[in-house]
């Protein structure tokens, strides 16, 4: 009988915390850039008791990708695929946020696409920033979902960015995007496939981000939420958990979105406007 395969792409806080919900009673292939970062975080979850093979990945790279899915597919049946990679806007340039963020994702679900088990699933980790920005035409929207994926960062409208945090919003919105459409293909297999849309949520990442020039910016959003505090990884993981699992089995397609009300209050509460 095969072995029941949880892969983890990103190490991150989020994603660790996520594979941890769901992987209970799987082997974790959990596959980092950083080759300390995922032993590292392989060995905590070896003392907690989960089976866990650690290995790299460069997510910028369709070559990389192809090698995670196939070496994930030797392993056994790939029945969970959380894709966390990512970086932050506040020390990668525009460039590498379109790279990592936008291409990196929409590799990761080109070369899973073919190994999913039937009745497995895939959950993509976006951000809030993705709910921030102003609306795109539908044609614009139509083209991050569906360009293929060697072919994203030529758009035009990806074209002459600097500013890391645009770059990093239309990033993930156009990831949320790419799970609807590549939804549709994941259907065929017998596979579902969501995104989950964190707001700001502790980690030794975002104590950075809080310590560092944009502190402030992130202190205002967090005051003026309903929640007024930040969010923790196993919050996040407690929805990804039902998402992927059979209470969540009517989810596909979907993005959502868990900021403890940043975004609400941004768009809609006239005394911090």
């Amino acid at each position: 009988m095969k072995e029941k395969i949880t892969v983890l792409v990103g190490a991150g806080a989020i994603g660790v915390a996520c594979a941890r919900r769901v992987s209970a009673s799987r082997h974790i292939l959990l596959a980092d850039v950083s080759a300390d970062n995922a032993a590292a975080q392989a060995e905590a979850l070896r003392d907690t008791g989960y089976q866990v093979t650690d290995t790299t990945v460069d997510v910028r790279s369709r070559d990389s990708v192809g090698e995670l899915a196939a070496k994930a597919a030797s392993m056994g049946n790939i029945e969970r695929l959380i894709c966390a990679a990512g970086v932050s806007p506040s020390n990668a340039s525009a460039d590498l946020v379109f790279r990592v963020d936008l291409l990196g994702t929409a590799l990761v679900l080109d070369c899973f696409a073919a190994v999913m088990a039937r009745g497995g699933n895939g959950l993509v980790i976006s951000s809030q920033a993705g709910h921030r920005l102003a609306p795109l035409s539908a044609e614009q929207e139509r083209q991050l979902a569906l360009t293929p994926a060697d072919a994203l960062l030529s758009l035009p409208l990806l074209q002459g960015i600097d500013d890391a945090m645009y770059a990093y919003q239309l990033a993930k919105r156009g990831c949320a995007l790419r799970v609807r459409a590549e939804s549709v293909k994941w259907a065929r297999r017998g596979a579902r496939l969501n995104a989950l849309s964190p707001g700001i949520t502790m980690s030794p990442l975002a104590r950075r981000e809080l310590e560092g020039q944009g502190g402030d910016g992130y202190r205002t959003m967090i005051a003026s939420s309903a929640a007024r505090r930040l969010g923790t990884a196993e919050e996040v993981a407690a929805v990804a958990e039902f998402m992927m699992g059979e209470s969540g089995a009517y989810i596909c397609g979907s993005d959502f979105l868990i900021d403890g009300g940043v975004s609400a209050a941004y768009f809609y509460d006239d005394e911090n406007s």
